[in-house]
């Protein structure tokens, strides 16, 4: 089982892929499994619960199956190791979020000792399993590349480098050779990850390297779409936008989390921009790159905020006009100096105010779904919808899993992967519906 973010899922990838070299077999059916891996996330709280909530589904498991070890591996296990033998102690394997190479040793370990907890947990600023063998399970047609590991920004509502460490780039010729194998094994579109992408390579090259990649990754046969997401926004730079400006293969989409436009509240977050900086990066962006869709995400009820500061928010993303966005209530999160502020937020303040920035969004993307009716995009299929003639399909506008879907109606059979013509013939809430275009 798999939980959290995207970057998570690669760790989960390669682990089934030392699994598998290994000699293990895989079943979706927890009641036919000997061991069951679940690899958790601990982000916000409502993700937290979620692992906890399935560490104790899945050790019932144990008790009405045939299930032997379970084993508990990421985030979670890296935070509270000690809490999870504690008060969990179905448990019998921890894997941190820098030992997920030895996954393999430690269901071995453990299933030649009885009733002995194993722990696996390394320094977490090392780098590990860049390099391990990988299994894609997104359906073959996409995949992530995890660029870079950890985060130094310290904003004061994360606890992401407490878990995941200082930033660490992947070198590039790991990366390039990995993106060529998963390109020969048939993935189309390409998707770059990390805490933060746009600061890549300056730990290891001396300099922001993030668009030298994009080049050598466009050279690689087979890729048809290179997206990239998690762009700070003060990092982002002119070779960069040059290079996605340029190359044809590289999605005129970016991803650039501001979590808030007012001063103040930016202040308190630790963030490394203000309103004035943000509107010019915004600005620069559409200016520099033609069609360029950004997506945004947003934290409302973060503590101090006013009234007034809420309102700064409205107005600009109002003025904005994000192609796309996402609005999580601020959590508060232990060890993080957020956690401590005053001014706490009510949840039910935090949940209004989140509701009325995507009012505003949905009318925003009402707009612009208008605004694209006629015109004829390239779309990826993701898949058929059962018992109908119907495709779901996503252009470059839209990442998987997160943002909308073309849907077309055809007799013609589509496979999962192809690439088609669709032209825009409607919208409906944040999806659109179109025709291919033969």
């Amino acid at each position: 089982m798999s939980l959290g973010c995207d970057k998570n899922l690669v760790d989960s990838e390669h682990m089934l892929g030392l699994l598998r070299t290994n000699g293990f077999e895989f079943t979706d059916d927890e009641y036919e499994a000997d061991i069951i891996v679940i690899n958790t996330c601990c982000f916000i709280n409502d993700a937290k619960e979620e692992s906890i909530n399935s560490i104790i589904e899945m050790g019932q498991r144990k008790q009405d199956a045939k299930c032997k070890k379970l084993v508990v591996c990421g985030c979670l296990a890296q935070r509270y190791t000690d809490e999870i033998h504690e008060q969990l102690p179905e448990v019998d394997v921890i894997v941190g979020t820098t030992a997920l190479e030895d996954i393999v040793v430690a269901i071995n370990d453990s299933l030649n000792k009885d009733n002995v907890k194993c722990d696996y947990i390394n320094d977490i600023n090392v780098l590990s399993g860049v390099e391990a063998p990988r299994i894609v399970s997104t359906g073959g047609h996409f995949s992530y590349l995890k660029i870079a590991e950890g985060c130094d920004k310290h904003c004061t509502y994360c606890i992401i480098p407490k878990i995941r460490g200082n930033f660490r780039s992947v070198p590039m010729e790991v990366l390039v050779k990995e993106a060529k194998t998963l390109a020969q094994q048939g993935v189309k579109e390409l998707i770059l990850v990390a805490q933060e992408t746009t600061m890549y390579g300056v730990d290891l090259y001396g300099q922001k390297s993030l668009h030298i990649l994009l080049e050598k990754l466009c050279e690689i046969d087979g890729l048809h779409w290179i997206r990239v997401l998690y762009c700070y926004p003060e990092e982002i730079y002119d070779e960069l936008i040059d290079v996605i400006a340029k190359e044809k293969k590289i999605c005129k989409y970016l991803d650039i989390p501001i979590q808030h436009a007012s001063d103040n509240i930016l202040k308190r977050m630790g963030r490394r921009t203000s309103n004035a900086d943000l509107r010019a990066i915004v600005s620069k962006l559409r200016e520099k790159i033609p069609g360029v869709i950004l997506r945004t995400t947003l934290i409302s009820g973060f503590p101090g905020e006013t009234e007034e500061d809420h309102q700064i928010l409205i107005d600009f993303v109002d003025e904005m006009e994000f192609e796309r966005l996402g609005v999580f209530t601020y959590s508060p999160e232990e060890n993080t100096p957020a956690a401590e502020f005053d001014n706490q937020i009510d949840e039910e303040v935090k949940e209004d105010r989140r509701a009325q920035i995507m009012k505003l969004q949905q009318e925003i993307i009402e707009d612009k779904s208008d605004e694209i009716i006629g015109e004829v995009f390239d779309a990826i299929v993701e898949g058929k919808i059962p018992d109908e003639n119907a495709y779901m399909t996503r252009t470059y506008m839209d990442i998987p899993g997160v943002d909308s879907n073309v849907f077309v109606v055809t007799d013609e059979p589509l496979m999962t992967g192809d690439f088609i013509k669709v032209k825009i013939t409607g919208a409906q809430d944040y999806d659109l519906i179109g025709d291919i275009v033969l």
